[in-house]
This record gives C-alpha cells, structure tokens and sequence, in this order.
C-alpha cells in the first residue's frame, strides 16, 4: 500500500476549523460521498475541512481477483470468516496518517470525524476506536467489524466515550444486517457510546440517513 492515500478533498471556505475524514466503499473512489457535503446543510459546513480518501487499487478475492479500490481484500463472501487483517491495519495506518496530518494544521483531534460506508466503515471503526486521542466521532454505515477481539485488547482509552453513529439497510444484501447488529451488539457491550439506525433501504444511503447523520456530526462539531 503506498504509504499516501490520494485525496478527493472539498476546502473549507472560512476558517479551518473541523475535519471529516470520510472513507468510500468498495471499489467507488473518493467522489462517492462528495455530493453528500451539501445535502448535509452543517452549521458549520464553511469551517469543515471534507477529506476523501482513495483506497488503493488492488486485487479482490470474491471478485476474481479483479483489481479495483479496495481498503483491505474480500476473501469470502460471508464476511466474517475469513478477513484480511493485515489490510484492515494498513489501512487503518494509512488513515491514522492523515489524521496527524490535520492535527499539524492545528486542528484538534476533538474536531475531527471519522465517518465510512461498508469496507470504508470497517476502517472507520477501527482506525478511529484505537486512535490515541479524542476524535469528534464516528459514522459507521452499512458496515461490519471483524476485529471487535482485538478492540479488547488495542481500544484507545481516548475514543472510549467517542459517539457512534452506525446505521444500516434492513434490505442490504451485501452486508448482512445480522452482521451489522452483532458489531453494534459487541461495542454497546463494551460499553461504547453508540447509536443504531435502521432504515428500509439496501445497500445505500437514504434522504432520512443523511439528515441523522447531519443532526449527528451538528452535535459533534458544537
């Protein structure tokens, strides 16, 4: 993995004074939620730094091996069976990256949002639940999480009452809702500030969604 991302990035036209770090699914790009930034309609949208970052092109194992934007490899089609942790770290360090990146801008880690859709959630998750300092929150949509283990022993104490938004289609074939709820099931077990939100919809995002997430990241960003 090239040790940095490309990023599609949309600037903040006042001061800088938050970022969101948005992680895309697989195989789209960093242009896949760039139309969401407006749709949000954020109080503090001109002080936002939006950053989406490009997974890096490789081959996936469910795909035939067909090489596409990929946080991490896909070895079967269950999901939760056989993962590719290696990747999922990678990845993670990747992101952990532009993070300190941010924070050598001045912005403080409390403002700064790890949201991502399905794979990109994954890393979202995991990257920002083991990050040393306090980040703003976490979106996670329609996603899963293969290292809720590993969370026991490597979770940051910082993002230990770090709110989660996770939301999820009742409709989605590609991720299993059941796989959904039971990373929800772990981490509220863990005792983790999360929330859980379903809607009637597959493996999107949906017009009710987007306003949660807005009212979400408003409260994250006060």
């Amino acid at each position: 993995m090239p040790s940095e991302l490309t990023l599609v990035e949309i600037l903040p036209t006042g001061t800088h004074k938050y970022s969101v770090i948005w992680l895309h699914g697989l195989g789209a790009d960093g242009h896949d939620f760039e139309t969401i930034v407006p749709e949000l309609h954020l109080q503090a949208a001109a002080n936002i730094h939006f950053i989406f970052p490009n997974a890096p092109i490789q081959p996936v194992t469910i795909n035939q091996g067909a090489k596409m934007r990929s946080w991490y490899d896909i070895l079967e089609a269950t999901l939760v069976r056989k993962v590719d942790i290696t990747g999922i770290y990678q990845s993670a360090d990747a992101i952990n990256q532009i993070i300190r990146q941010e924070i050598a801008k001045g912005i403080a880690s409390e403002h700064i949002l790890l949201a991502g859709f399905s794979q990109g959630g994954v890393i979202a998750l995991h990257a920002g639940l083991r990050y040393a300092k306090k980040l703003a929150g976490i979106v996670a949509l329609s996603t899963y999480l293969p290292t809720v283990e590993q969370l026991k022993a490597e979770g940051s104490a910082a993002n230990y009452s770090t709110p989660i938004f996770m939301a999820h289609g009742i409709l989605d074939s590609v991720v299993a809702i059941e796989t959904a709820k039971s990373a929800f099931d772990s981490l509220e077990a863990m005792e983790y500030q999360i929330k859980w939100h379903d809607y009637l919809m597959e493996h999107s995002v949906c017009v009710d969604e987007i306003h949660h997430i807005a009212a979400f990241i408003n409260s994250c960003f006060h």
